[in-house]
């Protein structure tokens, strides 16, 4: 008998590829190359103490907590949706 809705395993995709979607994001973000003494952004000197602590920093911290407040209201797809919508 169909029920009409989704077996688990494409439930578990979903899942798994919004999580693999996710990491992406967050590994894209990570500073890369070489620390920058000065914020790419406003200019102002970034502390010796923050570029060993995060190689490859960019941005002072007020510039980096803004671009980090900007970036969480990006929440990317949404693949669940609706039960009634995407698992029938």
């Amino acid at each position: 008998m169909a029920s009409g809705w989704a077996n688990d395993g494409a439930v578990q995709d979903q899942i798994d590829s919004t999580i693999e979607d996710a990491v992406a994001r967050a590994r894209n973000g990570l500073p890369k190359g070489e620390s920058r003494k000065f914020c790419e952004e406003c200019g102002e000197p970034i502390p010796e103490a923050r570029r060993q602590a995060i190689p490859g920093v960019h941005l002072c911290v007020q510039c980096q907590q803004e671009k980090d407040l900007h970036n969480s209201t990006f929440a990317g797809y949404n693949r669940r949706g609706s039960k009634d919508s995407q698992l029938r």
